[in-house]
């Protein structure tokens, strides 16, 4: 399976999360806190991490996962970040997949967001080893070679100074993540699976970094719709320690991140 993002791209894993040391409260303990902010701005789980709990719990069905091709020609930056995280995601899923087809669709459309953001162009050639892999099965390697790349984008976009971008990439990974987790649960509900769910405290944690980003960035009307509906979502997967959600429980998540998810893809901006 992918770790398409360590880079602070990526975004989220509860279940991994519970390890993580989080307190009951619904914030991340001051050591964690502490920890996240000295390594790497935002050091959240990946999608990835959630996938992989998922599929020890139960067989997930990932290529029914899949969702149909987006736009890769947006204009504005943080709609492209948003979709970038995204389109990570995917990628994890492809992999789990073992769709070698669906992680060269993919991968070539990370290639064309990141350039789109102003990423080293090293990443083209990234992009032909992941379709080489790809093609030759060679998943082991492609796991290491997508590593690489989600490395190259990120260290590529600190040092033009847009670190308020890969949180966005960070948030959007995230968002697809938890959409793909819900809608898999929702197939085959697990009371196990469900408990990965309970996640209030890396989303508070997502929302105090999305108000660090710059004034300017923050006022823009994707970045604000998405912002304020994350404080919903926060408390739909705030039930308490040791309850398990239900199946409806489960869909108004999925529903929830869904609708951000639809607006992050929409070529028409929020006014």
């Amino acid at each position: 399976m992918i770790r398409l993002a360590k880079l602070g791209l990526l975004a989220l894993t509860v279940g991994v999360f519970a390890a993580t040391g989080a307190t009951d409260t619904g914030r991340l303990p001051a050591d964690q806190l502490e920890k996240a902010v000295r390594s790497d701005a935002i050091s959240i789980p990946t999608p990835g991490e959630l996938f992989a709990a998922l599929g020890k719990l139960e067989k997930t069905n990932w290529s029914g996962q899949y969702r149909g091709p987006m736009p890769v020609t947006y204009r504005n930056r943080a709609q492209i970040a948003l979709n970038l995280g995204g389109l990570i995601a995917d990628g994890f899923i492809a992999v789990e997949a073992k769709d070698s087809q669906q992680v060269k669709n993919i991968g070539s459309d990370i290639i064309k967001l990141a350039k789109a953001l102003g990423v080293s162009e090293r990443l083209l050639g990234r992009g032909n080893s992941i379709n080489e892999f790809a093609q030759n099965n060679e998943w082991d390697t492609l796991q290491e070679e997508l590593e690489a790349t989600q490395n190259e984008v990120k260290s590529s976009m600190q040092s033009h100074a847009d670190q308020d971008l890969v949180i966005l990439v960070t948030l959007g990974g995230w968002i697809r993540g938890t959409q793909v987790v819900t809608a898999a649960i929702m197939q085959k509900y697990d009371e196990r699976s469900a408990k990965v769910l309970r996640q209030p405290a890396l989303v508070h944690f997502m929302q105090s970094r999305v108000n660090e980003i710059s004034p300017e960035l923050r006022q823009e009307p994707l970045v604000k719709d998405v912002s304020e509906q994350l404080n919903g979502i926060e408390k739909l997967v705030s039930f308490p320690a040791g309850k398990t959600p239900t199946v409806d429980e489960v869909r108004k998540i999925n529903e929830a991140v869904g609708k951000v998810m639809t607006e992050i893809e929409s070529k028409e901006l929020p006014k």
